[in-house]
């Protein structure tokens, strides 16, 4: 069997035996054609990427005598005369017809998206970690092209290690799990995902100071590299820890139920409530498949559809009426910030996620005003998306506190004649639960903080929004700062 491995040092094999591919950049056209996936790409786009900047006077003479002897290679028994099979032509240029299986990244990238209970996660993430034997691409790593899927790659590998690490949680394996996530933060430290699953195993393994201790690490680089608190995340993790909350104990161990062929795996949508659904829009495509392939490996998600602009968002948001919109706010023809608010401003609107990498404090303090539900980075960790987005679907809290807290510091004071009015009319009650919202506390934290039932506390929002004649929960907590109600840094204690 013919099979391709790009996850260490790039081969074409037959069965046990590995093919001469010829020089490096006869191979790379190989490579090329893999990482497109089976797409066709076109012979001008090879010769760009192959020779960037000056392609030699005889660059379409010289790529078709490569993808000839390769030919060759990799199907030493075919006619002179016969129609090749594996690398074929597909005008303007050529694609590698292979199934799944015969490509290593294809079949490693396929396990990542698996859905599941822990011990099949488990199970799949085990295999494709072990089809890693070394960096992905690195012989083209003078070709952009090879490195930006190397990055893609390696970016999928890591999601990989902490979808095991969390499915070993789930089986009772914490302390075994230890080392392994040492090694992870300390060569990724800033990935929070990383940081989580490292404070949690160590204690669920009866090691709490240790466990609040990987914690003040986490916030020490952070801080040192960024300028960043904790995420909201390992702030409630901490928390937790610190009142020894039952839900962090470990699972009991449960009798395994096997399930008939075809039944839904529990937590999909199928098995309870309906997916929620999500347009994803963002002008990298790259951003786009990452963000995909998060939905895709997330039971209760559906991918609604994807955009690559503003203008694209706006349609594709009133043809498929998702629940949410992950949206970029930096973005060619029209960005973000004006494509949310023509996006809210309609009947029965989604809510609305901004994604930044970096951004004005203006824009990101106007996209607050006008309503939507918060900020995620780029780089957030696949949990920390997930988690983003249920809150923001929930109504609950503000995204990514480390981003609304500075904007919110920047600007407080600031008055602006489209602000709603002060908070005159307002009871001591609703003042007071407008600081427990502007302090980011969720409707069940604001219910316990209160002793009174969740559904009094979400009824009491409501009636604060229609009084305030807002609609999000953000721009409460915009208004609570703007009237001077709350301070930056106030804790409300």
């Amino acid at each position: 069997m013919l099979t391709f491995r790009t996850l260490g040092p790039f081969q074409a094999r037959h069965g046990d035996v590995v093919l001469d591919l010829g020089g490096q950049r006869q191979m790379a056209v190989l490579a090329r054609l893999l990482v497109a996936g089976g797409r066709a790409v076109p012979v001008s786009v090879l010769i760009d990427e192959l020779w960037p900047g000056e392609p030699p006077a005889q660059a379409l003479s010289t790529i078709q005598g490569y993808v000839s002897r390769l030919r060759r290679a990799l199907e030493p028994g075919r006619a002179p005369r016969e129609e090749a099979e594996v690398l074929v032509s597909a005008p303007p240029g050529y694609a590698l017809r292979a199934e799944t299986g015969q490509v290593d990244s294809w079949r490693f990238e396929n396990a990542v998206k698996m859905e599941g209970g822990p011990a099949a996660v488990w199970e799949r993430m085990e295999e494709a970690l072990a089809l890693w034997r070394g960096p992905a691409l690195a012989e083209f790593s003078d070709l952009s092209w090879a490195v930006t899927e190397a990055g893609r790659l390696e970016e999928l590998r890591l999601t990989a290690i902490e979808r095991r690490a969390d499915a070993g949680l789930a089986l009772g394996q914490s302390s075994a799990l230890v080392a392994d996530l040492e090694a992870h933060v300390s060569a990724h430290p800033l990935r929070e995902e990383g940081w989580r699953l490292l404070s949690l195993s160590l204690y669920r393994g009866g090691r709490q100071g240790d466990a609040l201790g990987a914690l003040r690490r986490a916030r020490a680089v952070l801080r040192d590299e960024l300028g960043l608190d904790l995420g909201a995340t390992l702030q409630r993790l901490e928390s937790d820890m610190l009142s020894q909350a039952p839900h962090l104990d470990p699972p009991k161990e449960r009798p395994v139920t096997v399930l008939p062929a075809g039944t839904p795996p529990a937590g999909s949508p199928a098995a309870g409530e309906p997916a929620l659904r999500v347009v994803v829009v963002d002008d990298q495509a790259l951003v786009r498949t990452g963000l995909r392939v998060v939905l895709d490996s997330e039971p209760g998600f559906q991918l609604a559809g994807e955009a690559e602009d503003g203008e694209q968002a706006i349609a594709l948001v009133r043809e498929t009426r998702p629940d949410l919109v992950l949206m970029d706010i930096q973005m060619p023809r029209l960005d973000g910030l004006t494509a949310a608010r023509r996006i809210l401003a309609d009947r029965d609107p989604p809510k609305v996620i901004m994604m930044t990498t970096f951004g004005t404090d203006d824009n990101l303090y106007s996209a607050l005003r006008a309503g939507v539900s918060g900020f995620v980075l780029k780089t957030s960790a696949p949990e920390q998306l997930i988690s983003a987005m249920r809150a923001a679907q929930a109504g609950d809290a503000l995204i990514d506190p480390a981003v609304t807290t500075r904007l919110i510091s920047a600007f407080a004071g600031r008055t602006d004649p489209t602000a709603p009015p002060a908070l005159a009319g307002l009871g001591d009650a609703e003042l007071d639960l407008l600081k427990l919202v502007a302090r980011g506390l969720t409707n069940r934290q604001i219910a316990a903080t209160l002793a009174v039932p969740e559904q009094d506390v979400a009824g009491s929002v409501s009636r604060l929004l229609d009084h305030l004649g807002l609609f999000d929960r953000a721009q409460l907590v915009v208004a609570a700062y703007e009237s001077g109600l709350v301070n930056p840094g106030d804790t409300g204690r």
